[in-house]
């Protein structure tokens, strides 16, 4: 077991609504896990980013938008690209049970419902959280570097086009 667990929580896209992310991060904190809030709007390449360089366990997304579908497969591409899969993802949301279903099949860990209690989530992030095995800080800076220069291509392509 993890001596400290680091969770990372975000609120990726355009959804505005991050009360219940905010629950979830108090609830996460009071079990004594360390929690990055990234705050709303975020992109999922700012996410991974933070995640990797905060070398947490475990990435927590709020999806209230819709965008599940789009977001969470994102997610997991960014984090094999930067070589840090082995940060766990979970979820909340509206997220409809065979969208569910077909994001656990691609790799998100665990996904929960609106009125989940709190314990719930803590519970389960205590019993699954893992260890990353991660390269070295060196090497997490040429992940970082790799990361932002993908993130400045897709922005000279939308400012082209």
């Amino acid at each position: 077991m993890i001596s400290k667990i680091r969770v990372l929580v975000g609120k990726p896209g355009l959804d505005g609504h991050d009360r219940g992310a905010k629950v979830v991060a108090a609830a996460l904190r009071d079990a004594g896990m360390e929690v990055i809030y990234t705050g709303l709007h975020q992109t999922c390449e700012s996410i991974v980013e933070a995640a990797v360089q905060e070398d947490v366990h475990v990435i927590g997304l709020s999806i209230l938008s819709g965008a599940h579908m789009t977001i969470f497969p994102r997610i997991l591409k960014l984090l094999r690209a930067s070589k840090a899969k082995d940060i766990m993802v979970i979820g909340g949301g509206i997220i409809p049970a065979d969208d569910m279903k077909k994001l656990q099949r691609i790799g998100v860990h665990k996904l929960f419902g609106p009125g989940t209690p709190t314990s719930e989530i803590v519970d389960w992030i205590k019993d699954n959280a893992v260890k990353p095995k991660r390269p070295t800080t060196r090497k997490k800076k040429s992940v970082r570097k790799k990361v932002k220069k993908q993130v400045r291509k897709k922005i000279k392509k939308k400012s082209k086009g």
